[in-house]
């Protein structure tokens, strides 16, 4: 079914046809492979003949840089992070998701609000109050989450930065003053998380300790039926 159902409250003004385009979610840590993922889709879909917009976190141009300097401080509670964060994604929803939606576009998200709701719960908030913070957001068409263990995503954390970010490593938490260790139990609070909202969600999981071709491999094969249907897959 086209994409036209919300989690809760609907934005006001929201268009109340279905929408022609689709809606997919690539969730994951940082290092599982989202954003190389988010490409490889988009190259493929776009040579299908598929327009496609690709969205995520802190992209609007209402409070992505305000977000990033707020959070250089390292002081934000996470209450504010959590209503920051809302605001930024209903601001991209209003202005990019929905247009790109009715224009018969594929939007293809890295990240959704699903990792909202997951930092936020970590950080003390309960699942009924980031539900309904978050609940005008999109049902979307496909959400898929590459799950890769802890070790995998510091590994590559390391190998691609040089070091481990503050906030990606859960340092507000207080886990741990050694910065590897907060960052191995605060990602895997939040892949206990993901697993919790697995089900509530419906998730598909993707195998992502593997190489990017293997990944985009059976990515590919669940989100060929949105546009094929009736089973027909171009390889």
């Amino acid at each position: 079914m086209p994409t036209n159902r919300t989690y809760g409250t609907k934005l006001p003004g929201m268009p109340r046809d279905p929408f022609p385009g689709k809606l997919i979610v690539l969730e994951g840590a940082d290092g599982s492979g989202r954003t190389t993922e988010v490409d490889l889709l988009r190259e493929w879909l776009e040579v299908e003949g598929h327009p496609v917009v690709d969205t995520g976190l802190r992209r609007s141009s209402l409070l992505s840089e305000q977000i990033e300097e707020a959070k250089k401080g390292n002081t934000l509670s996470a209450t504010t992070l959590a209503l920051l964060y809302a605001a930024d994604f209903a601001d991209q929803l209003e202005n990019k998701i929905i247009p790109s939606l009715s224009a018969g576009s594929t939007v293809l998200a890295d990240r959704y609000v699903y990792t909202l709701m997951a930092r936020a719960i970590v950080r003390g908030a309960s699942r009924s109050w980031a539900e309904k913070l978050y609940g005008f957001a999109l049902v979307p068409d496909l959400t898929i989450f590459l799950d890769a263990k802890t070790d995998i995503l510091l590994h590559r954390a390391i190998a691609k930065y040089g070091s481990l970010d503050y906030w990606e490593s859960g340092m507000d938490l207080c886990l741990s003053r050694d910065r590897f260790e907060s960052f191995y139990r605060y990602q895997s609070l939040l892949r206990a998380e993901f697993g919790v909202m697995e089900n509530r969600y419906g998730f598909h999981r993707v195998d992502a300790n593997r190489t990017p071709t293997g990944v985009h491999r059976e990515t590919r094969d669940l989100v060929a039926p949105l546009f094929h249907p009736e089973g027909r897959r171009r390889r």
